[in-house]
């Protein structure tokens, strides 16, 4: 029955689809790289047929004279348990998630609601690497676990044969942790079977030690000091990765789990944002990610809270807006999404207001479209 049902709703988001042509006029855009004023897009059978300078026809034309179009947008950092969370998301643009551990069973239905009108995509890592009793064991349901660098190739073997899009790995040394060695094994496996490894991590050691095994990003920024000047220099000169910081979840935690003081909290925040502009003044992608639902955060708007963080830290917009649209599309090789080009997927995002003017403004979005689909916003 159910497989029925996602039928259905395939087949109607497809007819639906197909009626689709449309212009959207004089506007201002990011395309995933920069912004430019003065646009016309079109849009064909769901997918971006045409953006010009110049004037364009289409069924239907849509004035956005003082609006502002950019592609939907992908949270690189959640934790999903229900199907009614991909709905959430789409619900404030968020199109895309990056699912970094969760019940491997569970996830499949959930994935199969990717071409599905309403709802975002679900992208995985399955079961995050980690050691027995170590973090990521402690959510109520049994995961593999690994013990020495051995164990590597078979385990990354069945995460592959389970259909995951990457691999998660945890070093976390409140709990029992992985050592660098099976880390390094883990990356090594992981890129023979052609996917990217990327690492949960806390202290900067690990991050460097990680990164020095070749892992393509970490999914947390280390929070206990900052990389050396010689690590970050050997880093840029060995390997090529991305940080996703998840600021919001490490300065909301303070108060929640660790009783910070407000001051203390802010000393920490100022921190974190320092050390991304540092990254991100050396060269490194910097993505947007939030964690969901640590700390009480949603799936879905609570992304742009990440993005204001950014814009703190002193990333210009371009690079605020890139983080969580064409960035992660890249990095995750998300198929034909996060840019507003000929040949990618209308996912887009119309807001009243401008982002360039203010990054809050991020909370004006009027019209969301799913591959040329107009979502109805709740």
């Amino acid at each position: 029955m159910r497989h029925t049902l996602v039928i259905l709703l395939l087949v109607s988001f497809c007819s639906v689809r197909a009626q689709q042509s449309f212009v959207v006029e004089n506007l201002t855009l990011f395309n995933g790289t920069e912004i430019l004023a003065n646009q016309f897009v079109k849009v064909d059978n769901g997918i971006i047929s045409k953006v010009s300078s110049n004037p364009l026809t289409a069924q239907t034309t849509i004035d956005g004279t003082g609006k502002f179009l950019m592609p939907a947008l992908t949270n690189a950092h959640v934790h999903t348990w229900a199907a009614p969370q991909l709905q959430e998301a789409a619900q404030a643009g968020v199109l895309n998630l990056l699912d970094m551990h969760g019940m491997e069973p569970m996830q499949e239905a959930m994935i199969s609601l990717r071409d599905t009108l309403g709802n975002a995509r679900l992208y995985r890592a399955g079961y995050a690497a980690t050691t027995e009793g170590g973090h990521g064991t402690q959510y109520g349901f049994p995961i593999p676990t690994l013990s020495v660098p051995e164990d590597a190739q078979q385990w990354v073997s069945d995460r592959v044969a389970a259909g995951v899009d990457y691999i998660k790995i945890i070093v976390e040394p409140w709990k029992a942790t992985l050592d660098k060695e099976t880390v390094a094994a883990i990356i090594k496996e992981a890129h023979k079977a052609d996917k990217i490894a990327v690492v949960h991590v806390s202290r900067a050691q690990d991050a460097f030690d990680a990164l020095s095994s070749g892992a393509d990003g970490l999914v947390h920024i280390y929070n206990d000091e900052p990389l050396t000047a010689a690590q970050l220099d050997q880093l840029n000169e060995d390997a090529n990765f991305f940080v996703i910081p998840t600021i919001l979840t490490t300065v909301l935690i303070q108060p929640l789990y660790y009783n910070k003081t407000a001051e203390e909290t802010a000393e920490i925040e100022a921190r974190l944002l320092k050390e991304v502009k540092r990254l991100y003044d050396a060269g490194i992608p910097i993505l947007a990610g939030t964690d969901p639902p640590n700390a009480n955060i949603n799936i879905g708007s609570d992304l742009y809270k990440e993005l204001a963080f950014f814009a703190k830290a002193g990333l210009p917009i371009e690079a605020v807006l890139a983080s969580a649209t064409s960035l992660p599309a890249d990095k995750f090789s998300l198929e034909n999404v996060g840019y507003i080009k000929e040949g990618f997927k209308a996912d887009m995002l119309l807001l009243d207001k401008s982002p360039v003017e203010d990054v809050k403004h991020m909370n004006s979005i009027a019209k969301i479209w799913k591959e040329g689909v107009l979502i109805t916003q709740e």
